[in-house]
């Protein structure tokens, strides 16, 4: 049975390293390779130092828009020697090319066409779409907008010299999706992923409760319940299954993206050789 580690520190409310998770081949994940978490701002200096001292953090991969870092900002770790950020957004609308600066750019969720388009949807949703599929397939566009995001998140993974902290705003759908696919590459099972995936539900009250407080986050979730925005082990579930119909798996999607088996062999290195 699966158990989140779960890492408590002043700050974050949703973090947790995949050390111990078992692959298909009986392989184990190693602690202190991979991390996962809700955004970093709030970290106070001692849980800095517990970051960097006990879990050997040395790289951030920060999923987060150009405009959720204007706003809200890198956070602590930013100046820290030794610690390496890499910035990979997910949303393609919100690009440097634009020309808008970002901190007067809207968060790609808050302008009118996609509110309206957003209202459209879930009245369409009700009739026609299970949540677990309106997720699956907002997963799914995360791959389609950004795959060179995807990609250079796994690489950053894969090269960092201590454990890389994998991030967005509530540490449960883009960093879930990129953690899911790093714990596929290293031959993670299905039923693992997903639990690890939904395990994020346990925490969304105190995750809502965290980015109310925050002025990119505040607006989006004012109506907003836990259940709507709680995961579930079938919303992985599709994703998994539309990865494996489509493009034999992740590594068949990954493939058509550039990735080889190189990069394929060093992040396995990465999370389970000692």
């Amino acid at each position: 049975m699966y158990r989140p580690n779960w890492i408590e520190l002043d700050g974050v409310v949703n973090m947790r390293d995949l050390g111990g998770m078992v692959t298909s081949a009986g392989d184990e994940v190693l602690p202190h390779r991979l991390l996962r978490s809700d955004n970093l701002q709030d970290l106070t200096p001692q849980a800095v130092e517990a970051l960097v001292g006990t879990y050997e953090v040395s790289d951030i991969v920060d999923l987060r828009t150009h405009v959720e870092v204007a706003k809200e900002g890198e956070g602590p770790l930013l100046a820290v020697d030794g610690v390496t950020h890499h910035h990979h957004t997910l949303y393609r609308e919100d690009t440097t090319e634009s020309g808008i600066p970002a901190a007067e750019r809207a968060l790609p969720w808050e302008t009118d066409e996609r509110r309206e388009a957003a209202a459209a949807a879930a009245v369409e949703q009700e009739h026609r779409r299970s949540h677990e599929q309106f997720w699956s397939e907002h997963y799914l566009g995360y791959l389609a907008q950004r795959p060179d995001s995807v990609v250079a998140a796994l690489r950053a993974i894969a090269t960092s010299r201590g454990a890389a902290v994998v991030h967005c705003a509530a540490g449960k759908d883009r960093t879930g999706t990129v953690v899911g696919l790093a714990l596929k590459v290293a031959d993670v099972p299905d039923e693992l992923v997903i639990a690890d995936f939904a395990a994020s539900a346990e925490r969304v009250a105190a995750i809502m409760g965290r980015l109310r407080a925050k002025p990119a986050y505040a607006d989006n979730l004012k109506d907003k319940t836990v259940a709507q925005q709680s995961p579930t082990t079938e919303t992985m579930r599709m994703l998994l299954a539309t990865l494996d119909e489509r493009y034999d798996g992740p590594l068949g999607w990954l493939a058509q993206q550039g990735w080889t088996t190189a990069d394929t062999e060093r992040l396995r290195r990465k999370l389970l050789s000692a």
